[in-house]
């Protein structure tokens, strides 16, 4: 292991990355790859629980993640990109720690409930749906991560993989239940006790000024899109506000994303007092001035990712993936390794070809 605390995080590969994801986790990543050592995953094998009819399209998605990684500036020199479905330790880990979580607990994960809402699954979810919940405790404890950087909605998530870190280690490495959290590995235990890390904008409002940011509500500004693309779609952003001589609620949806990509905060706070009094300052003239900052941003990422498009880029990326899943699989085979000899199940060792 690097003398670097490690970072696991990640993304199902369900489309293109947008905003949301920008400010909600993949920011984070960004400054953080220097001081950690990182692993990023792409679940695509969660992916599965709800589009297993999907194949080309999940492929195609795995690939574009990775590119909108880069350009966000996650390092492939600096990071290993692990993508789930080639860490065969995860798979395996995954069934011992479902042993160790109860299925009641599993179904009372409050982003487990949402999405079953969200996706009009009913009853008719696959079996595989909730155990993706207790594969992304895998996801993360086989890479025995300090750290988890999450969108909120993903929090939920952080929660059981700490219930079972705290179990395993109790009942495998005999650690005292008393034991706080920081402390576990010194105590003996395997899995460190990870903390999840929001990003600094929790929940970005989609275009629609209503619900989250989501590609599938059609409300997204996403890392490719165009200064023009970017513009078109805030300016259908609604404020509720009628005219510019009007006061406005600065805690609405368009000043979420003027505190959100304008950085200078004495601009932010002389928008805020202007159209707070109604100063002659409208909705329209603010929405141009985010959209200018926000394709400011973009442009570098459209820059670094350029080289990637196209079935020559596939190619790149392909080859980057192939590389550090021997990178990843190494971190993954030891902590399984070591979790069977603490579970009595240390037969020998195996070794692992890729070709």
């Amino acid at each position: 292991m690097s003398e670097k605390p490690r970072i696991l995080t990640g993304d199902t590969p369900t489309g293109q990355l947008h905003l949301g994801h920008w400010v909600g986790s993949l920011e984070n990543r960004v400054a953080l790859i220097d001081d950690y050592e990182c692993f990023f995953l792409i679940a695509n094998m969660h992916a599965f629980t709800t589009r297993a009819d999907q194949p080309e399209g999940i492929r195609r998605s795995t690939l574009d993640i990775v590119k909108d990684w880069i350009a966000c500036g996650m390092d492939p020199e600096k990071s290993t990109f692990v993508v789930q479905t080639e860490i065969p330790g995860i798979a395996e880990l995954t069934w011992y720690l479902a042993m160790l979580l109860p299925f009641n607990r599993v179904m009372r994960n409050p982003t487990l409930k949402s999405e079953l809402e969200d996706k009009g699954l009913g009853d008719n979810y696959s079996f595989g749906f909730p155990m993706y919940s207790v594969g992304q405790c895998a996801d993360i404890l086989v890479f025995r991560p300090e750290l988890v950087p999450v969108g909120e909605d993903q929090l939920a998530h952080i929660e059981p993989c700490r219930e079972v870190a705290r179990r395993f280690n109790q009942l495998y490495c005999k650690v005292d239940p008393h034991t706080e959290d920081d402390e576990y590995v010194k105590a003996g235990g395997l899995f460190p006790i990870p903390e999840g890390k929001v990003g600094r904008v929790a929940r970005l409002i989609g275009t629609d000024g209503k619900h989250k940011m989501s590609k599938s509500l059609n409300n997204a500004i996403f890392l490719t899109d165009t200064f023009k693309q970017i513009k078109k779609k805030l300016g259908g952003l609604y404020t509720g506000r009628q005219t510019m001589d009007e006061p406005g609620d600065i805690n609405n949806a368009l000043f979420q994303y003027v505190r959100a990509f304008i950085r200078d905060e004495e601009r932010v706070k002389e928008l805020e007092e202007a159209y707070s009094k109604g100063d002659n300052i409208g909705d329209g003239h603010i929405k141009v001035e985010v959209a200018e900052h926000i394709d400011r941003l973009l442009e570098p990422m459209r820059a670094r990712r350029a080289p990637y498009e196209g079935e020559q880029g596939d190619a790149k990326v392909l080859e980057i993936l192939r590389e550090h899943t021997r990178k990843a699989n190494a971190a993954a085979e030891e902590t399984l390794q070591l979790a069977k000899e603490a579970m009595g199940l240390d037969f020998g060792k195996r070794s692992l070809l890729f070709e």
